[in-house]
């Protein structure tokens, strides 16, 4: 009996699985099935792969119904490495899409699929070089890779494509430069090699060897190039050359019948009234124009602004434009939907025929000097609006604010403007509204202005009055009391001060290195700007009171501009306060007009310039109190709050005796990554004064001691522009640097003629580099120990172990194990490029941004 139920359930089980196991040998069906199978999908029926192999889901065979010529599984679930004998043996296939997996492997017998029309690979983890046998793939029309791991070159093999009319290799690993072997796909209509490390520059005749191509995108990688690149490209349509380093004039890429343009972030110059002189192209084609972080220049606007009639989205944002008033005709662009122009050094009045731009969804004029009122427009598609880091004054009409509500996101910070909007949440008035001023009555009912009815009209203002008049009283009594307490209080504290605030100037203060004087008559008159508190009445009596008289014990430190002390001002503003006792040949409103300019600059990797104070022949720099020092203390593990008298080229603002604060895992200088984020943050700092502002911030005296730690833990440049201030001997001292971060340039023996080299933007990025070798080594940039005796500076001693492979030794035994070695060591390499010798080859800002975000990609060791 139990020999016959044995029997039995044998049966049943072969009945069940007939399918699988009557599969012939050496079959497109059994190659199929071993696919799905040892690609995760078991048993396959339950991904419906049941019945006849040609029903499939996603299969399509021949007429014959033995080979497969079609495969779909797009998101089903493919994982891992594609076995060898599988759908490598599909001899008939020519449409394969595999997209939206995670496969991770090709099998060594996929590249005999020579019957290819269309590959999908899009999607997936597939890692390693693309095998030089994609030319095995003749027939092959379209082939997407996009979104993998794949590194190294694009093969030159793809010469072999003749037929191909779409490629798209985009957010892969690819390097080095675009193979000369693409100008023989002749017939291509579509490239997309965006987002991969290729670099050099584009093959001789690139766009005229490829007369069918409709699409070009080449953005996010660092390929070098000119406009003379693209000419003869008369088909393109659409062409995306963003966040590269392509140079020459901005105009002599319009050919032919462009109608999507994104060119930002490169190195293009120009003027755009030139426009009218570019007749053979045909403006009115253009649907988006994006030439934003460029090195445009001249006037904005133009008389041929007519021509743009199909715009649609616009940015010009970040070029180096003159100052020029802000004129449009908005009768020519009714289609346009984005508008950016910030920081395009835009002055004057913002024009009220704005609001004729009637299709507006995005509207960003921050960064710019417009002043006046903001006019009575009204945008009812617009979503998004930033006119913040301006000059602008008086109420945000009510218009504005009624249309607020309907935006996704609006910023009105950094100007002059009141309001009254007590329908805001605190955290939307916090971001939105910095510096601003809420007029709105105390405890105002917007209900209240509303129409009502008369009824009872009389008897409710008399209720109101009388409830209002007894508060009234109430609050008088309170404030009196407390005003009588507070009196007894501070009393004893205030007498003194309150006699020498009386005393008439000038006022004198003592550091252990200088005496500076602010030969003012009476402090209460002299004002003190703060620039987000405008309405708020400082004076200099404010920072007398705020740091002890600028007693020595809240002296924070002395620096190269002279001492900085802290102090907490009225409202409980933490403030670093820096005296520039080097004196300055600008008159008071130069000063001042030079001081509010670097107010304005905001980037967050910047220490934010607070506001100022023009005491006699000082000038105070009021700064954001940064809670956790500088790195070169950090670094060295110096005291925080004290300061080396043999360094006068250190400011060090911490409180005495205290600590890094709010330092985590991820946060301690012992890991690289946190270094690393420090290198970031500083050179995106850098790249912003160099590349951001018009014209060019130079910051001069780049170190360890000027980057800042904030309550976050983010990098902070302080200083920058301050040399400025100064009169022409101290800018040239300034300009030499402190030791250990002076370029080559300034230390040879011509430079010390009459005539002192000025700085550039390369010396900035020299000192960057020195930065990048202490964060590497832990080690000071002179008179430190290093392990080569001949040796007398760090940067020698760095340099000097790259030249001789030997980059090892370089890293901080601190960090050492905290990442992976190679992707130190790639950083020692960006060190040595920064530093070099000659500063035209020292990389711009800009490019050693993308070279530190490019570590994080580094994983083995």
């Amino acid at each position: 009996m139990g020999v016959e139920i044995v029997g039995y359930y044998i049966l049943v089980v072969a009945l069940l699985f007939r399918p699988l196991v009557c599969q012939q040998p050496n079959t497109d069906e059994s190659f199929l099935l071993e696919f799905f199978v040892k690609m995760g999908l078991n048993p396959p029926q339950k991904y419906g792969f049941s019945g006849s192999f040609c029903s499939w889901r996603g299969v399509v065979c021949d007429d014959e119904g033995q080979n497969v010529v079609k495969l779909e599984a797009s998101g089903v679930g493919l994982s891992g490495v594609i076995p060898d004998t599988t759908i490598g043996k599909l001899t008939k296939l020519e449409s394969l899409d595999l997209s939206s997996n995670k496969i991770t492997t090709l099998p060594s017998d996929f590249w005999s699929l020579g019957s290819l029309i269309f590959l999908n690979l899009s999607y997936n983890l597939i890692s390693g070089s693309l095998s030089s046998n994609i030319g095995n793939f003749g027939h092959l029309q379209s082939l997407d890779l996009s979104f993998n791991k794949f590194s190294g070159i694009i093969p030159e093999a793809v010469s072999s494509l003749t037929k191909l009319q779409a490629l798209n290799l985009s957010r892969n690993g690819f390097e080095s430069s675009v193979p000369l072997g693409i100008l023989q796909c002749l017939n291509l209509v579509s490239v997309d090699l965006s987002e991969n490390k290729l670099n050099g520059s584009l093959p001789s005749g690139f766009a005229a060897a490829l007369p069918q191509l409709k699409l070009l995108s080449l953005a996010e990688n660092k390929v070098v190039g000119r406009d003379s690149d693209f000419t003869g490209m008369k088909s393109v349509s659409f062409l995306n050359l963003s966040g590269n380093i392509f140079r020459g004039s901005v105009l002599g890429v319009f050919e032919g019948v462009l109608e999507v343009v994104d060119l930002s972030r490169n190195l293009f110059q120009g003027h755009i009234p030139q426009v009218n002189l570019t007749s053979a192209f045909n403006w009115s084609n253009l649907l988006y124009l994006d030439m934003s972080e460029n090195e445009l220049s001249g006037e904005l606007f133009f008389s041929g602004l007519h021509q743009f009639i199909n715009l649609r989205h616009l940015n010009l944002a970040h070029n180096r434009f003159t100052k020029h008033h802000f004129l449009i005709n908005v009768d020519m662009l009714t289609h346009l939907e984005y508008l950016n122009l910030s920081a395009t050094n835009l002055v004057g009045e913002i024009p009220s025929n704005i609001s004729g731009l009637t299709s507006l969804a995005t509207l960003d004029l921050s960064d710019n000097h417009l002043s006046s009122h903001i006019p009575r427009f009204a945008f009812k598609s617009l979503k998004f609006l930033d006119l913040s880091h301006n000059n602008l004054k008086g109420d945000i009409p009510l218009v504005v604010i009624d249309e607020l509500h309907h935006m996704d996101t609006f910023n009105f910070s950094y100007n002059n403007l009141s309001f009254c909007a007590s329908q805001f949440s605190p955290k939307i008035l916090e971001a939105s509204f910095i510096g601003s001023t809420n007029s709105c009555p105390i405890a105002a009912n917007p209900d209240f202005f509303r129409k009502k009815s008369p009824k009872h009209r009389g008897l409710k203002i008399a209720l109101a009055l009388a409830v209002s008049m007894v508060f009234l009283l109430m609050g008088l009594l309170v404030l009196a009391f407390r005003c009588r307490r507070k009196t007894r209080m501070w009393a004893v504290k205030q007498d003194s001060y309150t006699e020498e605030q009386a005393v008439s100037g000038p006022f004198s203060f003592q550091t252990d290195s200088t005496t500076w004087v602010a030969d003012v008559k009476q402090a209460t008159s002299v004002p003190v700007v703060i620039f987000e508190k405008p309405l708020l009445n400082f004076t200099f009596a404010d920072l007398l009171s705020a740091t002890s008289h600028f007693d020595r014990g809240t002296l924070l430190a002395e620096g190269r501009f002279g001492p900085v002390y802290g102090g907490l001002l009225p409202g409980g503003l933490h403030v670093a306060v820096k005296v520039l006792v080097h004196g300055s040949t600008m008159t008071d409103h130069e000063a001042a007009r030079e001081l509010e300019y670097l107010g304005r600059i905001k980037h967050p990797n910047l220490v934010p310039l607070t506001g100022y104070c023009l005491a006699g022949e000082q000038r105070i720099a009021i700064y954001d109190y940064m809670e956790n020092g500088n790195l070169q203390n950090l670094l060295y593990d110096l005291p925080l709050g004290t300061q080396r008298t043999e360094d006068w080229s250190t400011d060090t603002w911490e409180d005495e005796n205290s600590g890094i604060q709010n330092v985590g895992p991820e946060g301690s200088l012992t890991t690289w990554r946190f270094r690393h984020k420090i290198a970031l943050g500083t050179a995106r700092a850098l790249a912003f004064l160099h590349h951001g502002c018009s014209p060019p911030i130079i910051h001069r005296d780049v170190k360890a001691s000027s980057v800042y730690l904030d309550s976050n833990l983010e990098p902070r440049l302080s200083d920058f522009g301050i040399s400025k201030i100064f009169g022409n001997g101290a800018e040239d001292e300034i300009a030499r640097g402190s030791p250990g971060y002076v370029p080559p340039e300034f230390l040879d023996p011509e430079s010390s003629s009459s005539s002192p080299k000025a700085p550039t933007p390369k010396s900035d990025i020299y000192g960057f580099g020195v930065i990048l070798f202490e964060l590497i080594t832990g080690k000071k940039p002179v008179e430190d120990v290093y392990e080569d005796e001949k040796e007398t500076n760090l940067t020698s001693w760095a340099r000097g172990l790259v030249r001789t492979n030997q980059t090892s030794c370089a890293i901080d035994p601190r960090i050492r194990g905290s990442a992976p070695d190679a992707q130190i060591i790639e950083a020692l390499k960006i060190g040595y490029l920064c530093t070099a010798k000659i500063p035209s080859k020292r990389p711009t800002m800009q490019q050693v941004v993308g070279l530190l975000k490019d570590l994080e990609q580094i994983t083995h060791t």
